[in-house]
């Protein structure tokens, strides 16, 4: 099996690395592990739509994948998900796609385009490809939207709230989900909850609990397809 993860940062993955052994180092951002009878590719995406389209998009030009995963932190909008929990993003959404109407947002599936540009547009990605595993499944769903600026203004977190009644945001998550959707590749899009969106505050964040919790899911989930 061709495996590749792909984490936006080398901090939400290198823990995981710890546990696993390295076959080849090829630069700082790509590096190929093994863990039992698996060889495991990871990939250093970036941060945001752009780098993690382009970096995804050029690998798997270069390599045939059986399955991708994408592991992450990321920020809840509700306190039914606690912090630390790991969640399966199974819905995405470009939200910042769409127009501005004087103080209003108009989402990209609510403006006046014909419905080809519509179809062939990348807005509204669901998972219909999802890896068979039961470490994934007893996951909680959720449903994300994918932003260039996290939220940190009361409004700004009502109107999201109000428009696309999200779970949790992240930076690169739609984008991710869309490339394996156009190549038709197995994937499963993985975050932990580090923080709630609200007014900035990093001391209300646990990045290391969220990095902790989602390298045990990864380890358990590799250990179920060894």
């Amino acid at each position: 099996m061709n495996l590749l993860i792909v984490s936006a940062s080398s901090k939400e993955i290198n823990l995981l690395k710890e546990n696993l052994t390295l076959v080849q180092k090829r630069d700082s951002y790509f590096s190929e592990y093994i863990y039992g009878k698996t060889y495991i590719d990871f990939l250093v995406s970036g941060v945001g739509i752009a780098s993690t389209c382009y970096q995804l998009g050029k690998f798997i030009s270069k390599k045939k994948y059986d399955l991708i995963i994408n592991l992450g932190i990321a920020g809840a909008f509700h306190k039914t998900l606690k912090i630390g929990q790991v969640v399966h993003v199974t819905f995405d959404i470009f939200s910042e796609l769409g127009a501005e109407n004087d103080t209003d947002f108009i989402p990209f599936d609510l403006l006046p385009i014909d419905q080809l540009t519509q179809t062939r547009t990348a807005y509204r990605i669901e998972n219909t490809n999802p890896i068979d595993s039961s470490v994934v499944n007893e996951l909680q769903q959720v449903n994300g939207i994918t932003v260039n600026t996290i939220h940190g203004n009361e409004k700004s977190i009502a109107d999201a709230i109000s428009l696309f009644s999200p779970d949790i945001e992240s930076m690169e998550g739609a984008a991710f989900l869309y490339v394996c959707k156009e190549e038709q590749i197995k994937c499963a899009q993985i975050r932990a909850i580090s923080n709630y969106v609200e007014k900035r505050n990093r001391n209300n964040w646990d990045v290391d609990l969220a990095i902790k919790n989602l390298t045990e899911t990864a380890l358990r989930l590799l250990n179920s397809i060894n």
